[in-house]
């Protein structure tokens, strides 16, 4: 199944180099449409499960629906940046994301960590692609501003669903700078670092009924002693 998955992300990866060459910020829009669907596919089956009275796990569902929130801004600073003007980019986001939809619910139902699995060579894929744009065009983002939507997502805004998609290292969460457009991409690489970190760890099967949200282990640090957490 892997290499099958493997084979059917390289050939998607062809497919968006051949078609955006250096149109990044178009790119990147499709891209980022498309990153935001997986998080809603899992989020319907589990909730499929929980109306079924199957299954029932909060903190799973809170780290999802945390992650479609990063990737709707994401996208909405592609938006602002001019990355959707294009009917036809548009068009190609939209029909690929209803398409991607169904297909990751059916592999969801059937093997999680085959989902799972998915995701992480797609969010792996994000994070080199931002990456490159940064070593790139460097020198060029740090003359330009931070669009709004970035300074009140990372910053000057309500933090909590920022800080619960993340994978938190000694009860510690990320408070990045903003000061210009090359931070933003900075952070934008980062968070999908963090998706990859995640969508890792929940390829393991106990982990999808082990898993706390980075604020359920924050407070539990705060109550419990620390040889408990």
């Amino acid at each position: 199944m892997k290499i099958l998955i493997r084979a059917i992300v390289g050939f998607f990866v062809f497919v968006v180099d051949v078609v955006y060459g250096n149109r990044s910020y178009p790119r990147f829009y499709v891209l980022e449409t498309i990153a935001r669907v997986p998080y809603f596919s899992y989020l319907s089956v589990l909730h499929l499960y929980e109306t079924l009275g199957s299954w029932r796990k909060a903190d799973l569902l809170k780290v999802h629906f945390a992650e479609t929130w990063n990737e709707l801004h994401h996208l909405l600073i592609m938006e602002s940046l001019g990355g959707n003007q294009h009917w036809f980019d548009r068009l190609v986001a939209h029909l690929v994301g209803v398409a991607y939809y169904w297909v990751v619910v059916v592999l969801y139902i059937l093997s999680p960590g085959s989902a799972y699995y998915l995701m992480e060579l797609i969010e792996s894929h994000a994070y080199h692609t931002y990456d490159n744009y940064l070593r790139t065009h460097e020198a060029e983002l740090k003359t330009q501003s931070a669009p709004q939507v970035a300074i009140d997502y990372y910053r000057d805004g309500d933090l909590y669903m920022f800080e619960e998609f993340q994978t938190t290292s000694g009860h510690e969460f990320r408070r990045p700078k903003v000061d210009n457009l090359y931070d933003v991409f900075v952070n934008i690489r980062d968070d999908e670092c963090e998706h990859v970190k995640t969508m890792t760890a929940l390829q393991i099967p106990e982990a999808r009924l082990t898993l706390r949200s980075p604020h359920t282990v924050f407070v539990a640090a705060k109550v419990l002693p620390a040889k408990e957490v």
